[in-house]
């Protein structure tokens, strides 16, 4: 069968403009492979499972600064599930959090906990896992409705409407990702209609967008929305109630325990090629003591898990562990970064207090 006519067979069955599914279903009764017909129709593809035979590449450019093209056509063939690492330990919600992921059905999501211990990674390798796309999206005071949603832009200039990650995730199904959304302004509300799973109506086109299948929503944030009392974490702001109340669960993530972050440190270490096991597992009972000293307020700052594997990285770069433990603590002011580095001298007998080399100047 020639490729005129595959394309002619397409075309009166389907018109211009056709589906993977209609694809298949052009195959089962012509008893020929899916593969073959889509190898004929790579010209023509448009999406991921979308062709149209009115579109070749010549034409792209013209569609993209088309008022009716909902976005740029190269960023729909983007694959966007997310990359396994294999450091990766699954613990605390990360069970919970896959399930919802894998059930495919819209349900809102709000992960909070502390900085540092997992809860944007544990996401990203759910969808890893499960071959499911992400978009993420890194919230700020700034962020507005023309960031989310989209707007026009200037194209070989011309003004041409571009989809923002909001609507990319409603019509790919995929899964998004609003991280840090307690930094968030009240033009976050522009959200609402899409986390009642109803879709949005794009007013500066006219045009309503449905979610498809699959589509999700899952926040994280290192506070509940309330804002920071105690001013760790400045910028977040107080939510409004009836976006909260659009999440119907919150998981409230904890630091890994001693035995688990074991698992992270040393995977970490072993990618890297610094393997120390006692390394590892001193800093991870230092971490543990240091946090246990913060929830009884002794300590204004904690060492999370993240710092954890700067630390390890610094170890695999200058392969010296306390130079290594010194330029990760010295984000802390000097009397916290003194008081650490004591502290994990006590913890490995072996340690050797850094000391400060003369300036060459």
């Amino acid at each position: 069968m020639t490729d005129d006519q595959i394309l002619t067979d397409l075309k009166n069955l389907y018109g211009t403009e056709f589906t993977a599914a209609d694809v298949r279903g052009y195959c089962a009764s012509h008893d020929i492979t899916y593969q073959t017909v889509t190898r004929r129709l790579e010209n023509f593809k448009t999406g991921r499972g979308k062709w149209n035979l009115e579109v070749t590449k010549e034409t792209i450019q013209e569609l993209e600064v088309s008022y009716n093209s909902p976005a740029a056509l190269p960023a729909v063939t983007q694959n966007l599930i997310p990359e396994k690492d294999d450091t990766f330990v699954k613990f605390g919600n990360f069970g919970d959090i896959r399930k919802i992921i894998e059930s495919r059905l819209f349900y809102p999501t709000f992960i909070t906990g502390l900085s540092g211990n997992g809860k944007t990674f544990s996401v990203e390798q759910a969808c890893a896992q499960l071959k499911r796309e992400l978009i993420r999206v890194n919230i700020t005071i700034e962020t507005d409705e023309d960031d989310l949603i989209g707007g026009f832009r200037l194209v070989d200039g011309n003004t041409a409407w571009h989809n923002g990650p909001v609507i990319e995730a409603l019509e790919r199904g995929a899964i998004l990702l609003l991280d840090e959304i307690d930094l968030a302004s009240n033009k976050i509300l522009c959200l609402q209609s899409i986390l009642e799973g109803k879709g949005v109506f794009l007013k500066k086109i006219g045009r309503w967008v449905k979610p498809a299948a699959g589509f999700n929503v899952i926040a994280t944030a290192n506070t509940k929305g309330k804002g920071s009392d105690d001013g760790r974490f400045i910028g977040t702001n107080v939510l409004n109630e009836a976006f909260l109340e659009r999440f119907p669960v919150t998981f409230e993530q904890e630091y890994p325990s001693t035995a688990t972050e074991m698992k992270i440190i040393y995977n970490v270490a072993d990618s890297l090629g610094c393997v120390d096991k006692e390394f590892c597992k001193r800093l991870v009972d230092w971490a543990d003591i240091i946090r246990k000293t913060f929830y009884d307020g002794g300590v204004d700052e904690i060492i999370s898990t993240r710092r954890l594997v700067h630390i390890i990285r610094a170890y695999a770069i200058f392969g010296d562990k306390a130079k290594a433990i010194q330029v990760c603590v010295n984000r802390f002011d000097d009397e916290t970064k003194q008081s650490f580095i004591e502290l994990y001298d006590k913890v490995d007998a072996d340690f050797q207090m850094p000391i400060d080399s003369p300036s060459p100047f």
